[in-house]
């Protein structure tokens, strides 16, 4: 490290050099000996796009920054798309599956099947030649065997801290909403 003279650094405030550009460690200055200092090394900065090869180079780097920006920016909107078409798919998917269970019930409502069925629960009747038995419900009930309780659901219980946590980080990186 050395001194530069140029600054006139009356504190011998150390800098660097680094390709052209001073870069200030300045310890002991009061804010506004600093921003005179910045102030002075922007403006070396700006004197230096005088030179055409180092403009374009600043240029091109600006350029190449707004393209890259441009190209994720075009990918982030592509995914996000992409994800919109598969959840609809998904859900064309259930309807059509719904669709296709609704036509088979109908299709069943309408069978011989179906109406059978249903004329010997709602009207007690029978086919031609079967004889009906009529049970009274204490005796048939007699012969059963009670079914057994069913086991009370665990009460929701909440997880540990660190496990909701690192829940939440899950989450927040795969951009689920709850």
């Amino acid at each position: 490290m050395s001194y530069c003279p140029s600054i006139g650094l009356a504190n011998r405030e150390k800098y660097t050099r680094l390709q052209d550009s001073y870069i200030l460690f300045l310890a002991n200055m009061s804010l506004e000996q600093k921003l005179k200092q910045y102030i002075k090394v922007a403006y070396a900065f700006i004197l230096r796009l005088r030179d055409v090869r180092f403009a374009g180079q600043v240029l091109f780097v600006i350029i190449v920054l707004l393209v890259s920006w441009s190209g994720v920016k075009a990918i982030d909107a592509n995914f996000a798309l992409q994800k919109q078409i598969a959840t609809l798919q998904q859900e064309n998917e259930v309807q059509q599956l719904e669709n296709n269970n609704l036509a088979l019930q109908n299709e069943y409502y309408t069978s011989d099947q179906y109406l059978e069925l249903s004329a010997r629960q709602n009207f007690g009747l029978g086919a031609p030649g079967e004889t009906e038995l009529v049970v009274p419900k204490s005796v048939a009930l007699s012969y059963t065997v009670p079914e057994p309780k069913a086991a009370s659901p665990k009460a929701n219980v909440e997880p540990p801290a660190y496990q909701r946590n690192f829940q939440a980080w899950v989450d927040f990186f795969l951009n689920r909403r709850n």
